[in-house]
């Protein structure tokens, strides 16, 4: 906010923020740019001069703390300190980037345009319009992190001062942190933040909670510290008679993680015992490596102390993805209670305080490539291909945030990180995209399993492919990673437009072999989208191309027969009260004429999201159905018929909605069909070859019995639709010694 020139108290307040930023600037490694920072603080405190934050404070104040951050916390140099300074100069005043490209240098100049591009938050009243905001900070990553480790460090300032936001404010801006910015920091090994940002937005999302839990914690501070040092004391002396330069420090749970736990465990504040943890940093020798040292301190202290068999935590033999390295032990206290030991060098401390800035400073050669490394360049990938959709691009990576990994191991022995959860399909996708679309399932420690198995913690793993093999869109419900759902995705719209083009050519073929369609193309081609229920020319050419409408009876639609008007091309529509539907010729999609009723149209899109298909009777596109509105707003898919649907019809009238499909043949649906035949000799192959050889239908489960030469099965098969299930049916009745063949609800697991 614009405000008044400020006090000589004020001024002193700045300068004083300044030299604190140089102290810090001057106790790091980093070659000493003192004058160039000055300038970039002379110039931002000139630019900003006069304007004031919401809690009334200057302005300038703010990106001085955004710098110290950086400096301080994250261990940046001085191009990034002065990034900083001038982050809002570009957005807040008349200054442009060429104008700080002048004055700092092109590299400065590329960060701060990078920071004024993805101003603002990542979620607003424009949801993609934010969520693409989102998607160019990460492109940055591309450029320089530095962008990122940045507008992490704004945002950090910003959690710190959120109590001067009005309170819908306050909610919006911890509810993105929450969301993206906690998980980013985490992922570029930045922990202390991370934790700083959890907890920060927990205290304005759950205020009441957070101070309970928080005056619980203080009012025990002090016995935890006293607790500390008689724990620490025996410690002290073994390392100090082993040689050891080291340093013991005690950290106390935040109120956000001790929440988490009494969530998680369904326990009391009262019965979270791991309050504290201890953390030994120490200076290695040079005669042994690292790791050796960790394990022979961790021996000194299981000597002091007993380990708890199940809680030992190897972050050395195998990195977690962001970098974080230590040894993590928990032993038994002297007074009974159950104490985290952090073992790591100052080296890895540095990592696990600074992160990817770290993380670059202790880089050996070209072939030092790390998880870290390993992700920021599966983010570069899917940057390279993003979705139309930005809010499913957003979700993409926020599945790559992972917290936690499962290491697997190729069938040469090599190591691979996945996030936890993933499938045999994330896997392969990891591997390569080729492997992915191809692949038919996995031996998992020589173990034939399918595409949907979820890998577990030291499970070997190989990829089984097949040429013939093709993605199924039931593999997004198990593929866990980015990579995974954006080779899908991608995999389905190439897909797409090839049956999109296929079909224009078979529509715009039908329509020029025909004179009157020819000479009225467009109402044509708005006539037919009508008939059929599609609103846009694509999806009707998309259905076309998959074989799910024919063109047999085009003039017919066209041209129904209603008296001796209709003969006459779009004549008389008045006199027959015929709704003609148009074509807008600028989105290239139907305009519909009004209708009264309350009509709802089931899309592959919608479903599942804005329409649930009931369990009680499984209906599949093609049968007839309705909707029906719950008191929570939802929508639930009956079949009319449904026992269920004839209580809500009869009870909740208002709430009912008619239902049409207007689906592409893109979606399965697990359906249980019930055989009944004679128990002969190869009987059963035919109905097999039938279903997987005829008609190329996949089978889920199959449960056969027999008993006086009758036999019965029941099968999980996956149908696209009504039409193709009644085909089947009618195929597997034909075959001698079939007695009956039907559709029936599937058995409640």
């Amino acid at each position: 906010m614009q405000g008044s020139e400020f006090t000589q108290a004020e001024e002193e307040m700045i300068r004083r923020e300044f030299e604190a930023l140089l102290d810090d600037y001057a106790h790091t490694p980093h070659r000493q740019k003192v004058e160039l920072i000055t300038h970039a603080f002379n110039f931002a405190h000139k630019a900003h001069y006069g304007v004031r934050r919401l809690s009334g404070e200057p302005y300038i104040m703010h990106p001085l703390a955004v710098a110290r951050i950086c400096v301080k916390e994250i261990g940046l140099g001085s191009t990034s300190i002065c990034s900083a300074l001038l982050h809002d100069v570009v957005e807040d005043t008349d200054y442009t980037v060429e104008d700080i490209a002048g004055l700092f240098g092109d590299k400065i100049a590329q960060i701060v345009g990078g920071l004024t591009k993805i101003s603002g938050g990542v979620f607003g009243d424009q949801a993609s319009e934010q969520a693409e905001n989102f998607r160019k900070l990460l492109l940055t990553i591309s450029d320089d992190i530095r962008v990122v480790l940045i507008k992490i460090a704004d945002r950090l300032h910003n959690m710190r001062t959120l109590g001067a936001q009005p309170k819908n404010k306050q909610y919006k801006i911890a509810g993105e942190t929450q969301y993206i910015y906690a998980p980013l920091a985490h992922r570029l090994g930045l922990f202390p933040i991370k934790t700083e940002l959890e907890d920060l937005s927990f205290k304005y999302e759950h205020p009441e909670t957070w101070n309970e839990i928080h005056e619980k914690l203080e009012a025990i501070k002090e016995k935890q510290f006293e607790s500390f040092e008689s724990f620490a004391k025996p410690i002290r002396e073994r390392l100090t008679n082993m040689g050891y330069t080291f340093t013991l420090k005690a950290r106390i749970k935040t109120v956000y993680s001790i929440w988490k736990k009494m969530v998680s465990k369904q326990c009391s504040f009262e019965d979270v015992y791991d309050l504290m943890a201890v953390r030994i940093i120490f200076n290695p020798h040079d005669n042994m490596s690292e790791k050796d040292q960790c394990w022979m301190i961790y021996s000194a202290i299981t000597e002091i102390y007993r380990p708890h068999p199940e809680r030992i935590r190897d972050w050395i033999s195998t990195p977690k993805a962001n970098g974080y390295e230590a040894l993590h032990v928990t032993v038994m206290g002297s007074y009974g209670e159950w104490i985290e030991v952090q073992i790591r060098t100052t080296r890895m401390h540095e990592i696990a305080e600074h992160g990817y800035a770290a993380h670059w400073k202790y880089k050996t050669g070209e072939k030092d490539e790390s998880e870290l490394d390993k992700w920021l360049q599966e983010i570069k990938d899917i940057l390279a291909h993003p979705d139309k959709d930005a809010m499913e691009f957003l979700g993409n990576f926020k599945l790559n945030l992972f917290a936690q990994e499962v290491f697997v191991f190729t069938p040469a022995g090599e190591l691979k990180t996945m996030p936890q959860g993933s499938s045999v399909i994330d896997f392969a996708f990891m591997l390569h995209s080729e492997l992915g679309e191809h692949c038919i399932g996995a031996k998992v420690n020589h173990v034939l399993v399918p595409v949907s198995y979820r890998l577990k913690g030291g499970d070997q793993v190989e990829i089984l492919t097949s040429n013939s093999q093709h993605p199924q869109k039931e593999w997004l419900d198990f593929a866990v990673t980015a990579k995974a759902q954006n080779g899908l995705n991608q995999y389905f719209r190439r897909e797409e437009r090839k049956y999109m083009k296929h079909g224009e050519l078979l529509v715009e073929d039908a329509i020029s072999m025909d004179k009157d369609l020819a000479a009225n193309h467009d109402q044509a081609l708005a006539r037919l989208l009508n008939n059929y229920h599609i609103t846009t020319p694509n999806e009707f050419y998309l259905e076309v191309g998959q074989g799910a409408i024919r063109l047999d009876n085009v003039h017919e639609i066209v041209f129904p027969k209603r008296g001796w008007r209709s003969y006459i091309p779009f004549i008389g529509k008045k006199e027959q009260n015929i709704e003609t539907p148009t074509l807008d010729p600028v989105k290239k999609e139907i305009v519909k004429p009004k209708k009264g009723s309350k009509d709802i149209v089931l899309t592959d899109e919608n479903l599942g999201k804005e329409y649930l298909l009931s369990p009680c009777c499984h209906p599949i596109p093609g049968d007839e159905v309705l909707g029906y509105l719950d008191e929570t707003g939802k929508m639930h898919i009956h079949k009319i018929d449904c026992e269920e649907a004839q209580v809500l019809k009869s009870s909740y009238g208002k709430r009912i909605y008619a239902a049409t499909w207007n689906t592409h043949r893109v979606q399965s649906f697990v359906e249980t069909i019930e055989i009944t035949g004679i128990d002969k000799f190869g009987v059963f192959i035919r109905v097999l070859q039938s279903i997987t050889t005829d008609f190329h239908i996949n089978i889920r489960t199959i449960n056969i019995s027999s008993e006086d030469g009758i036999f019965r099965g029941r099968m999980d098969i996956y149908v696209y639709d009504r039409s193709e299930m009644d085909e089947l049916l009618k195929a597997l009745r034909k075959i001698e010694d079939i007695q009956d063949v039907k559709r029936v609800e599937p058995d409640e697991d």
